[in-house]
């Protein structure tokens, strides 16, 4: 913003070079399910899944190639091995490809449909009816464009949630939602779009006017896909965090911790 005059002088530092490609970090991983082809990861809250700007390392592609040493390559330099992605503040089940032939058959079947994904979430409130299908088109906010938001068709993209109401408490909700599209924040938005955003969402939720949470109230609980190599269906369920723990019902308290 500043305007030049003549008989000034600018200078320039110009920083040193990074090296395009990712770097191997010792970072902890929580591995769920591990081959020569691929490896399922309950991914910790607050960790960036891949390199981009504003953060750079300490992402799981980091500790992915530190630990395994080479990823599948089709996701580019900075995303090895990454098939697909969840928000910084999301927990839970990741899968990523140690391979090219398991990086394609994997993308096959997040695009073909063909992987089950359930989450569970903590909402402001209790969503009515307590069961139901949100189908909407999601595309970005026009007001805001870091944001999401439920757009009138043909705009955007076609985006399905299935939830279920699973327990309540002082009037907040734990819900499991089952995704059969897998659209940018598109729990965070179909939630927020029903008048029950997640608990601790710095993004579509006012947490002034909320419960107190620790964190995004959100975690991806369970994940089921076919293995490219064997084609056996493969299960893998993400232990629950410890900050979910007042919003539980016996029921999955008393859960086997991980498959």
């Amino acid at each position: 913003s500043h305007e030049v005059t003549s008989g000034e002088e600018i200078e320039v530092e110009i920083p040193p070079d990074k090296p395009a490609e990712a770097q191997p970090q010792d970072l902890p991983l929580t591995i769920l399910y591990e081959d020569d082809h691929l490896a399922v990861l309950n991914k910790a809250s607050g960790m960036v899944v891949h390199p981009a700007h504003g953060n750079e390392d300490g992402t799981v592609v980091n500790a992915l190639l530190h630990r395994f040493g080479a990823l599948s390559s089709i996701g580019g330099v900075a995303r090895p091995g990454i098939v697909h992605r969840l928000d910084k503040e999301t927990s839970g089940c990741l899968v990523v490809a140690r391979n090219d032939i398991a990086h394609q058959h994997l993308s096959a079947q997040f695009a073909g449909r063909e992987v089950n994904k359930i989450y569970l979430a903590v909402t402001h409130g209790t969503p009515q009816p307590p069961a139901g299908t949100i189908q909407t088109h999601l595309g970005r906010d026009p007001h805001d464009r870091l944001k999401m938001a439920v757009l009138p068709a043909p705009a955007g993209k076609w985006a399905h949630t299935d939830y279920e109401v699973l327990y309540t408490l002082t009037g907040d909700a734990l819900v499991k939602c089952t995704l059969h599209t897998g659209r940018t924040h598109q729990i965070r938005v179909h939630l927020k779009h029903l008048g029950h955003p997640l608990l601790g969402d710095p993004t579509y939720s006012r947490k002034t006017k909320q419960t107190h949470a620790p964190r995004l109230m959100l975690h991806a609980w369970k994940l089921t896909l076919t293995h490219p190599v064997t084609g056996q269906r493969l299960a893998c369920e993400a232990p629950l965090p410890p900050e979910f723990k007042p919003w539980l019902p016996e029921n999955l308290l008393d859960q086997p911790q991980g498959t």
